[in-house]
């Protein structure tokens, strides 16, 4: 039986390109693509596929809370974080938000379906150089609390930051997320309040910062 996987990428030629390879696999199966963390949730909750190799810089909602959000509604579905980003907020926040697997987007095609197998079979599978991270912190002494990606805000808060610092309006936000505009401009003022930031340019320093949106989108 086939290991059927979701792809999400804002990156249509690293869709094509993963779908090529991976459905050279005898035992492979990519039964669809997302560009964006939203559709992804969308898709994650119709199909219900095995693995979900899940970039974490998408628009409107990214991997960070889109993984949150799918494992929430599909439990047994793993995620494997396919990610340019090695830092260890990125890595923290997709491990915290429940992948089963972290992988750099450098990774040889073999060490990709390696990762497949493994999170299938209940392991957890992360580069060499991920491992070292998440080793370092562990020693550390770092809890989950301190691995939070934006203290103190909820999903939906989350949500409204990135659509903010993305240039997306209260209007078409409020639309995104089914409430009114007036719910919008309330998100957008608790969580100002929270963050203690009061301009669109310094939250968006914050959430860059944070991973919670990126400058490519």
């Amino acid at each position: 039986m086939s290991i059927r996987i979701l792809l999400a990428d804002d990156h249509r030629i690293m869709r094509e390109g993963l779908r090529s390879v991976l459905e050279k696999e005898p035992d492979m199966e990519v039964v669809a693509e997302a560009k964006d963390g939203r559709m992804t949730v969308k898709l994650a909750e119709k199909l219900s596929p095995d693995v979900i190799l899940m970039d974490i810089t998408m628009p409107d909602l990214n991997g960070m809370d889109a993984t949150r959000e799918i494992l929430s509604m599909v439990s047994d579905v793993k995620v494997v974080a396919l990610s340019m980003h090695s830092d260890e907020q990125f890595v923290a926040g997709m491990l915290n938000a429940g992948a089963s697997g972290y992988l750099l987007k450098d990774c040889a095609f073999e060490e990709l379906c390696r990762a497949i197998r493994a999170v299938v079979a209940n392991e957890t599978y992360l580069s060499p150089g991920i491992a070292g991270i998440v080793v370092k912190e562990y020693r550390r002494g770092l809890s989950r609390t301190e691995f939070s990606l934006s203290p103190g805000l909820t999903a939906r808060e989350r949500e409204v930051l990135q659509l903010v610092t993305e240039g997306k309006s209260s209007k078409e936000i409020a639309s995104l997320l089914h409430v009114s505009v007036r719910t919008v401009e309330s998100h957008r003022h608790q969580i100002m309040d929270k963050l203690d930031i009061h301009t669109i340019a310094k939250l968006t320093k914050y959430a860059i910062r944070k991973g919670i949106t990126s400058l490519e989108t």
